[in-house]
């Protein structure tokens, strides 16, 4: 499975990290022990939303439309 997600800071409510996976709980554990160079400075975070899916290029189609211009706006009206 390859997951799609969205992560909020919890000290810094502005700051979001969109990116892919294929298993969820250990790149969280990953951002969260700053182990990411861009979500290191912005610690802890949470999983605002994920999702799912069977194949990896619509993952990855997805991801890119959620770091576009409307897909960010798409995000923070519907998904978080």
């Amino acid at each position: 499975m390859y997951y799609v997600y969205i992560l909020k800071s919890i000290n810094f409510s502005d700051k979001i990290y969109i990116g892919y996976t294929t298993d969820i709980a250990v790149r969280l554990e990953t951002h969260n022990a700053g182990g990411s160079v861009y979500t290191k400075s912005w610690l802890p975070w949470e999983m605002a939303f994920y999702a799912v899916f069977k194949d990896k290029d619509t993952a990855l189609e997805f991801e890119k439309y959620l770091k576009s211009h409307s897909g960010r706006a798409f995000a923070s009206k519907r998904l978080m």
